[in-house]
């Protein structure tokens, strides 16, 4: 074990990211497919301790979270994936150790479940363009375009990870000038410090 733990942020854009002495970053691009090939890379050269997603997500309407609302992943889901189970995962879970961790850092964060899509709204319809049920598995009320990838680069390479998500918009609106970026771009980034240090000390 390192005398100090190696903490990797990963999130899609730089404005996601706080920068600062005691962790490492990394941009890893929009999308499920940039985010794991590069999660993955990262992971083979840097060879970190945990991770820490971060980003901003949007919320279903009907989930009433308001902008700058800090929400914790208690699973990342895949929606676009419609294969059976056997054939590929769509559901990746957080380490428990860093679950515990980010609820003792963000008391008053929510704790849900996150879907990844290509596509913003992807979370709300099936494939033939039908919506999604509110009650079926794949039920989501928070939208990212990256959680699940990260979670299962992490986790094919034995690393403990976790997503912390900041609400900027309601995924039904599409007018992207009503989305609050500023204030979550704010909200994620003041968190990622005391995120980190409680990490840290699970992973020494």
């Amino acid at each position: 074990m390192r005398s100090s733990a190696d903490i990797l942020v990963v999130a899609a854009t730089a404005r996601e990211l706080a920068f600062g002495d005691g962790w490492r970053t990394l941009v890893c691009g929009v999308g499920p497919v940039d985010a794991a090939v590069n999660t993955a890379a990262a992971i083979t050269e840097q060879r970190p301790d945990a991770i820490l997603h971060v980003g901003i997500a949007g919320a279903r309407r009907s989930a009433a979270l308001a902008p700058t609302t800090l929400v914790i992943g208690e699973s990342a889901r895949y929606v676009d994936l419609r294969v059976p189970e056997t054939f590929a995962p769509r559901v990746a879970l957080p380490s428990p150790l860093l679950l515990a961790a980010a609820r003792r850092a963000l008391p008053h964060a929510l704790l849900l479940d996150i879907g990844t899509s290509a596509q913003v709204g992807g979370t709300l319809s099936q494939r033939d363009g039908s919506p999604r049920s509110d009650t079926g598995r794949d039920h989501c009320d928070v939208e990212c375009m990256e959680g699940f990838s990260v979670l299962r680069a992490a986790q094919r390479a034995g690393v403990p990870v976790i997503e912390v998500r900041a609400i900027s918009n309601d995924i039904e609106e599409p007018d992207r000038n009503r989305w609050h970026f500023d204030n979550a771009f704010a909200a994620i980034t003041a968190a990622i410090p005391t995120l980190v240090a409680e990490i840290a000390l699970c992973v020494r």
